[in-house]
């Protein structure tokens, strides 16, 4: 994975989030990983599929993300699915809270990336699609990809 012009090299992404949710809101955390961790992270072996956060005991903690062991790190190595905290600013979270707790949303990572040397998590605040909002948007991007499509093949001739 190359770097983007701001500086960011992305190392995993959470598509199916996309496609299962209503992305509310969007925020930017660093998350608290130990040495052998962030060597895993730079080769890319994270894996944010079914992944999620919850707030506990006033503190931000990601759940089910993969962070495969580093190939040496022998007995330092780190448990692949342990909870890792996420760091935010106290009243973020408090804020986040109240929100998850009334509104029924939910919070998920959308993207992992490392940004000036920082592992940098993308989180969003969430609702949850119903089946026929998510065939509604498969019938909206095939439109455009028919579009798109006609459009290559006009200027063609």
């Amino acid at each position: 994975m190359s770097k983007t012009k701001t500086g960011t090299k992305p190392v995993a992404s959470n598509r199916k989030a996309r496609h299962d949710y209503h992305i509310e809101e969007v925020y930017e955390t660093g998350i608290e990983l130990t040495g052998t961790e962030i060597k895993s992270v730079r080769a890319g072996k994270v894996q944010l599929k079914d992944s999620f956060a919850r707030i506990e005991n006033g503190e931000m903690m990601l759940h089910n993300v993969h962070i495969s062991p580093y190939e040496q790190g022998n007995r330092f190595n780190h448990e692949p699915e342990r909870k890792r905290r996420l760091l935010m600013r106290r009243l973020e979270i408090l804020k986040l809270n109240q929100q998850v707790r009334e509104k029924g949303l939910s919070l998920v990572p959308l993207s992992m990336y490392l940004k000036g040397g920082w592992c940098k998590v993308e989180l969003a605040l969430v609702r949850g699609k119903k089946n026929y909002d998510k065939r509604d948007d498969l019938k909206k991007k095939e439109a455009a990809r028919e579009v798109e499509r006609a459009l290559r093949d006009r200027q063609k001739y």
